[in-house]
């Protein structure tokens, strides 16, 4: 698919998209734990309490709206495409940004996926794949974070302002 122009920066859509799902991913990480009695009910089938439900519950909407927009994200990205490396950047990193951004996406694709599987066709296996992807997506958001902050603070490129201020031009 060919992209529309060359972006400069991101439209308010995908600035909003990527504070949404990162808000959502931090919500999952310090509360995603609170599935974990029901879903061992759900493998004894034994029943769970009404709190353990309703934790599920909102654990597998918010797993379901992450991957939701993160689709509508990566659409957005393969059609509008994505501002270029800042000039001047090395190709290790070059590199590591573009391996963790592809990282990133797998993961926050792929967890509400094996999560989706564990939960609601009781596959152990996809519930211990989904635990995994814990401390991957933790270290990932922040090697993201660190090299956004070098990139603002030491190297001093718009990288970080991008994801803070919309492109002037044409928006997705």
């Amino acid at each position: 698919m060919t992209t529309t122009h060359n972006p400069t920066g991101y439209s308010t859509l995908q600035i909003a998209l990527h504070w949404i799902i990162a808000a959502l991913v931090v919500f999952q990480v310090i509360f995603g734990e609170d599935i974990v009695p029901a879903f061992r009910a759900f493998l004894r089938g034994t029943e769970s309490t009404a709190d353990e439900l309703l934790a599920a519950d909102i654990h597998v909407w918010v797993g379901i709206a992450i991957f939701a927009l993160a689709v509508i994200r990566l659409a957005i990205r393969v059609a509008r495409g994505a501002p270029a490396a800042p000039a001047g950047e090395s190709a290790a990193q070059k590199w590591i940004a573009v391996a963790t951004h592809i990282v990133l996406y797998g993961v926050i694709l792929g967890m509400p996926v094996s999560g989706g599987i564990a939960w609601f066709l009781g596959v152990e296996a996809f519930g211990t794949i989904h635990e995994i992807g814990k401390p991957v997506i933790i270290l990932f958001v922040a090697l993201h974070t660190v090299g956004a902050l070098y990139q603002h603070f030491v190297v001093k490129s718009d990288v970080l302002m991008r994801m803070l201020r919309p492109e002037r031009r044409g928006a997705a």
